[in-house]
């Protein structure tokens, strides 16, 4: 009986000891995507810089301004795509910690 509560004392101990590093590991990863996405957003996902506020507001362009636009637009996304990869990873990394 006495081996029986001792054992089951030690499962539990390290059942919560597991759920307080998955918690914190939730955490951690939840910080690191929170201190990096917003300089992300503002460099990769502000209208601003997408250039679609021209757009949005009716704007007849050139063919010259629509070249340029397609031109920005490759080189944000070749600048911005390793960036949003790691957030996608990070995303599933914090997805998997909380299952």
């Amino acid at each position: 009986m006495r081996i029986v509560a001792l054992s089951l004392l030690a499962l539990w101990t390290l059942t919560l000891a597991s759920c307080q590093s998955k918690a914190a590991k939730v955490k951690q990863l939840q910080d690191q995507y929170n201190a990096e996405y917003p300089t992300y957003a503002k460099d990769c996902l502000d209208p601003e810089t997408a250039g679609s506020s021209d757009l949005l507001t009716g704007k007849k362009l050139t063919q010259e301004e629509i070249a340029a636009l397609e031109a920005k637009k490759k080189e944000r996304d070749a600048r911005c795509k390793p960036q949003a990869d790691r957030f996608a990873q990070l995303q599933k990394e914090i997805l998997a910690a909380q299952q």
